[in-house]
């Protein structure tokens, strides 16, 4: 079995593969602080948790944008599994070719999210992930990533806002009835989800403009289905997008 470790700045995402069958997805959180003992143990306790044994465990793979989290980790998974992470790179997935003035400096989510759009986009498509950031990588016909878009999370937006406006107080995050909210509650959340998904479908047009091509547009993320489904054009959601490409990296790279 493969276990598929996504870490990010919010959650760390991981899944075991039995061959090309997801077996489960779990989340703990992105906590610095802790000692690899701690991930340890929490690591034994989910495979415990889905009936997955360590012995069991043939490889493993880890893609990572919080550099300090990236070595005690590491350890970690030593552990509980006497096995070397593929640790996610540019030069540990050299066929993905990057069209930026440093392309090593490339996020190791964004390689990821590369690879699993171009195995399932036909051409040009663009990757939206709406995580603690939301990103949109734009991929010519080629499959090279000719660039990248940082925007703040929907969630970061949002606790910036009522954390810094005294009269405006902490929302649940879902659509309104209407753009034009009839009270506080429905105005932030207007702007939050009505707002992201118009600004979503305003880059998406910008970077087709820019690559030159109509764009396959896929989106993951936990807040993504949330967004997308009021944009106007079509977008794909995919939960699992990254583990998937995390997968397919291993199949490539790491299976040898």
């Amino acid at each position: 079995m493969l276990l598929t470790l996504d870490v990010g700045n919010t959650n760390i995402t991981l899944g075991v593969y039995a061959g090309d069958t997801l077996r489960f997805v779990s989340r703990m959180a992105t906590n610095p602080p802790r000692m690899e003992d701690q991930y340890a143990a929490d690591l034994l306790a989910i495979l415990k948790l889905y009936g997955v044994e360590p012995e069991e465990i043939t490889g493993v793979i880890m893609s990572s944008v919080v550099p300090g989290l990236t070595a005690p980790l590491t350890r970690a998974v030593r552990r509980v599994r006497n096995v070397e992470p593929l640790i996610v790179s540019t030069e540990t997935v050299p066929d993905l070719k990057v069209r930026r003035d440093m392309p090593n400096t490339l996020g190791a989510d964004l390689i990821v999210g590369a690879v699993a759009a171009k195995a399932l986009c036909d051409g040009p498509c663009i990757v939206i992930d709406m995580g603690t950031a939301t990103t949109l990588t734009g991929l010519n016909a080629e499959g090279e990533v000719c660039g990248v878009v940082i925007i703040p999370g929907v969630g970061t937006s949002l606790d910036a806002l009522t954390s810094r406006a005294a009269q405006l107080s902490a929302v649940g995050l879902q659509a309104p009835p209407y753009v034009l909210g009839r009270n506080t509650m429905e105005c932030i959340q207007s702007g939050m989800i009505f707002g992201t998904a118009c600004m979503l479908d305003g880059l998406c047009d910008r970077i087709e403009e820019e690559l030159g091509a109509k764009c396959s547009v896929i989106a993951t993320g936990g807040l993504a289905g949330m967004v997308v489904a009021h944009c106007r054009r079509e977008v794909r959601l995919s939960d699992t997008l990254l583990l998937d490409g995390l997968k397919l990296i291993w199949d490539r790279y790491g299976a040898a």
